[in-house]
């Protein structure tokens, strides 16, 4: 069993890594920059390690002084969370050499799945079915109008190395390629140092669906009940819910069964998401994530498995402690994205004091963040600052019980996107189960003395 483990991040994801190692009786390390001295994850592990300045390019990202911590510390293991260096190749690749354990897949997994054209291809190999496009990726612009002509348009540019909607360009016609495909890369090449790109068949009015799957190398795989996450901004999630509200039980069949084929053909281990978009009846897979997701607590909730827990026994050669096959879910989850952004200024980012902050309760409702009063949110690192999650034994219950929790949760001291969340609990499409990747550029958010509502406006441009 893993004595020590270091957790290479920061906030609610590093403080829920604690708490999972706290359960297990595994020693906790957090590592932490200048900016966090006083994070509730500096405060709560058995021993921290300040590893730089603000810039995450000086501390969370910052390799040498990671392995340096745990070398220091005495650390057997590395779990590295989400974001940061959770699918950086490079890091697990350091981590299997100086004998320190990545609480993951291997590298060449990493390296392979964060390739989406090589993902695409592994997928294709192992039967699963994946967007009309290109084999891998395109090596110029000529290239991809031939790939055009075949897939026909509109079609999508994307970044080959990337996500989160950087390196992307939709494409509505052939005499627009050549300038998308030149943006694409460049924008590629400066987000992510890598400027190739690949062509997928654009999918409108699509779901976003996502199959969290647990695995040991070489051993049994379990598929759990699948996530819907197109409630999104700016490809952005912002709301995920699981069960995914009126998916037909092949669809939902089908995906569980093609991201276990998917994780047996790599050889997996440890917990990763396989994500699709479901369109027309069809299902097509888009990319894997070989990290623990954000949004894994609404899996946790319906099944009543805790992930981080699973994937500390994986990691420790115990193997999971969950059946092989697939998960039956027991209700229905939904997770709330809270984060220091104000939807009334165009969702400017917010940084500044916690004046007051009071977490709702009740049966039904949990919340991860690490948040409290007087707690300064620094303009450094990702804007979420709480994930709300609610639980219920079906859909209507648990979006009454979503209304509640965030009327009663208040943050005071930073503007939150929390009456945005309202507004979407309130909108009659979606609680009739209505969701689309294309539900919030359909409407308009209006400020109704002192209110947000959601109105619609028809299709996006």
């Amino acid at each position: 069993m893993i004595g020590k483990v270091l957790v290479a991040n920061r906030g609610e994801i590093a403080l829920r890594v604690i708490r999972a190692c706290r359960e297990l009786g595994i020693r906790s390390v957090a590592v932490y920059s200048t900016a966090d001295s006083d994070s509730l994850h500096r405060m709560l592990a058995d021993e921290a390690v300040c590893i730089g300045p603000p810039p995450a390019s000086g501390s969370y990202l910052n390799i040498p002084a990671i392995i340096s911590a745990a070398e220091l510390t005495g650390a057997d293991a590395i779990h590295p969370g989400y974001g940061f260096l959770a699918e950086n190749a490079r890091f697990a690749e350091i981590c299997e050499r100086v004998g320190v354990k990545f609480v993951g897949p291997s590298s060449r997994v990493i390296s392979m799945m964060g390739d989406k054209s090589a993902a695409r291809r592994a997928a294709r190999e192992a039967g699963v079915p994946v967007t009309p496009g290109s084999d891998g990726v395109c090596a110029n612009a000529a290239e991809a109008k031939r790939v055009g002509a075949e897939v026909g348009y509109p079609l999508v540019v994307k970044a080959s190395a990337g996500g989160g909607g950087k390196g992307m360009r939709v494409v509505e016609a052939e005499s627009k390629l050549d300038a998308a495909f030149t943006e694409a890369s460049r924008e590629a090449g400066a987000a992510f140092g890598d400027g190739s790109v690949y062509i997928e068949r654009y999918l409108q009015d699509l779901r976003h669906i996502e199959v969290q799957v647990l695995s040991e190398a070489g051993g049994k795989t379990a598929a759990f009940p699948e996530r819907d996450c197109s409630i999104q901004r700016r490809y952005q999630k912002l709301l995920e819910e699981s069960p995914a509200p009126g998916l037909p039980d092949d669809a939902r069949r089908g995906m569980m069964d093609a991201a276990a084929s998917l994780v047996d053909a790599l050889g997996y281990e440890g917990a990763g998401t396989v994500e699709f978009v479901y369109s027309g009846g069809e299902f097509f897979f888009i990319e894997m994530n070989t990290r623990l997701q954000v949004e894994h607590p609404v899996t946790e909730m319906v099944t009543g498995v805790d992930l981080v827990a699973e994937q500390l026994r994986i990691a420790s050669g115990e193997g999971m402690g969950v059946p092989e096959g697939a998960a039956v879910p027991d209700g229905h989850a939904i997770e709330f994205r809270i984060n220091a952004e104000d939807p009334r200024r165009n969702f400017l980012p917010q940084a500044g004091s916690v004046e007051f902050y009071n977490p709702p309760g009740g049966p039904g409702v949990r919340v991860d963040s690490h948040l409290y009063a007087g707690y300064k949110v620094p303009p450094h690192y990702d804007s979420l600052l709480a994930k709300l999650i609610v639980f219920a034994t079906d859909r209507e219950t648990a979006i009454r019980r979503g209304l509640r929790a965030l009327d009663e949760f208040a943050i005071a001291g930073v503007e939150t996107t929390l009456p945005l969340h309202l507004a979407i609990l309130e909108d009659e499409d979606f609680r009739r189960g209505g969701v689309s990747t294309s539900f919030l550029s359909r409407r308009e958010l209006r400020n109704d003395e002192g209110l947000l509502r959601l109105v619609s406006v028809g299709a996006p441009e």
